[in-house]
């Protein structure tokens, strides 16, 4: 990057200006740091950006992805990936907080910043006390671009590990698209007959997809 002056420098331009200063090609370069054989670091970041769709299609982007770029080697992968996540999980409500999920419009709110526009497919639950205070959200299962494979002993051994007293399960589709498959179906009604065998309520199973979401609670399905 000599053939810019230092002030247009990205890295000098944000100690100078401030983040909020750089466009979206600079704050990847700030990240990449260098860039390769007749590549500086911001050409690295608009190929990069380019290749994978501007932002949002960064954001889905794995570390082996990303990796494909020239210039960006293993070590600069796990890096931007480290910071997209930062990002995402500043989105999320602080634990401290002790959200309460009331209703499904509470519950979206709470899932689709820290979970929303996963590039796979990912299973997980929410754990709620007496109040529906979140206790802790995580993962249970992984899949791939369409589909994972979860069963009702894995929500309910985290539900029983904790001592939650109810539960809401989500997933989301890389497609986009919230609306719950035959399998989405059945897998919540067979959630639903194990926590009526538990004890533990299922009080809602939401689907993330981009920028909007399935509950079968608000669809009156639970």
């Amino acid at each position: 990057m000599k053939e810019l002056s230092p002030g247009d420098r990205p890295r000098e331009k944000l100690i100078a200006h401030g983040a909020e200063a750089l466009g979206d090609n600079e704050l990847v370069a700030v990240l990449v740091g260098s860039g390769c054989k007749g590549r500086d670091a911001l050409t690295v970041a608009n190929t990069l950006l380019a290749a994978r769709g501007g932002l949002h299609g960064l954001s889905r982007s794995t570390a082996a992805d990303l990796r494909r770029a020239c210039g960006v080697g293993r070590v600069k992968a796990a890096q931007l990936v480290a910071a997209i996540e930062l990002g995402r999980r500043t989105l999320a409500r602080p634990s401290r907080d002790r959200a309460r999920l009331l209703s499904p419009v509470d519950t979206a709110d709470y899932l689709m910043p820290a979970f929303g526009g996963r590039a796979v497919e990912q299973f997980g639950v929410v754990l709620l006390d007496t109040k529906h205070r979140v206790m802790r959200s995580t993962i249970v299962a992984s899949g791939t671009l369409n589909s994972t494979v979860v069963e009702p002993r894995d929500v309910f051994r985290e539900a029983v590990q904790s001592g939650a007293a109810a539960v809401v399960v989500f997933h989301n589709h890389p497609s986009g698209d919230p609306l719950p498959s035959p399998d989405d179906d059945e897998l919540t009604w067979r959630l639903r007959a194990a926590g009526v065998l538990m004890g533990i309520d299922l009080v809602d199973h939401v689907i993330l997809g981009e920028g909007k979401y399935y509950s079968f609670k608000g669809a009156d399905r639970l």
